[in-house]
């Protein structure tokens, strides 16, 4: 298991570097994540959350388990769809636990990329699955979940962050 970076790590603000060695080492990573998602009671977990600076996240999300590798995320139904999110890396200082906000995401989307063996994956979303997908994409691009919201709602979240 691994750490959790929190709000306020530069490396949860700095973008990810491309995965190119697809060995040992990378399949001993992704069991690492999917343990720390699964003891935080994370449903996806990025390589910047944990520290990584790597285009990797793991996700286990409507019935769907799996990660993907250097992804590529393209929008399908770009119908703004409002739902509460949260992150494993904006705790609140009191609980611990993830800050929900309602959060615009886009209805639906693909994600390109490849599997642990350096194998082409391709996966159609919509729903939580799609927004685990934008949230742990975003991740690997610097952002947070509170980047997408309106100025005094970001600043709601993040005073009761730790």
């Amino acid at each position: 298991m691994r750490d959790i970076r929190v709000v306020g790590d530069p490396v949860l603000r700095t973008p990810a570097e491309p995965v190119t060695e697809f060995d040992r080492d990378l399949r001993r990573l992704i069991d690492e994540m999917f343990d720390t998602m699964y003891a935080a009671q994370g449903v996806g977990l990025a390589g910047p959350q944990i520290g990584v600076s790597k285009r990797i996240f793991v996700y286990d999300c409507s019935k769907r388990k799996g990660h993907v590798i250097n992804p590529v995320l393209t929008v399908d139904d770009d119908a703004e769809v409002l739902e509460e999110e949260g992150c494993l890396s904006i705790p609140g200082k009191d609980s611990g636990t993830p800050i929900y906000a309602g959060t615009p995401r886009a209805a639906g989307v693909t994600v390109r990329g490849l599997d642990r063996l350096g194998r082409p994956v391709q996966i159609k979303a919509r729903g939580m699955l799609a927004r685990c997908f934008q949230h742990e994409t975003d991740h690997l691009d610097g952002m947070l979940y509170v980047d997408r919201l309106a100025k005094d709602a970001a600043r709601k979240v993040l005073l009761q962050a730790r």
